[in-house]
């Protein structure tokens, strides 16, 4: 039996904030609104592929790094089980 991924979680905020970038200049440099950041950041809104890959390739890292599964919910799962 397979278990179902947990929620995806990112790491947006951190790698934006390491730079020293606003949630302005960000959705400038992707082509997208501030509010769109800010989704993406809060885990309301998971990206189009598209978006996730300009984002990842933008901060030097992969989707898979960048956007990643809750590993504290998929730990809590395994010890479930």
């Amino acid at each position: 039996m397979t278990s179902r991924p947990g929620p995806v979680r990112n790491d947006v905020r951190v790698l934006r904030t390491g730079r020293g970038l606003s949630q302005a200049a960000l959705a400038a440099a992707m082509g997208v609104s501030r509010q769109t950041i800010n989704s993406i950041e809060s885990d309301r809104y998971t990206p189009s592929l598209a978006l996730a890959i300009a984002l990842a390739r933008f901060f030097e890292t992969t989707v898979e790094e960048l956007f990643h599964a809750d590993r504290e919910a998929d730990r809590e799962a395994d010890h479930a089980t």
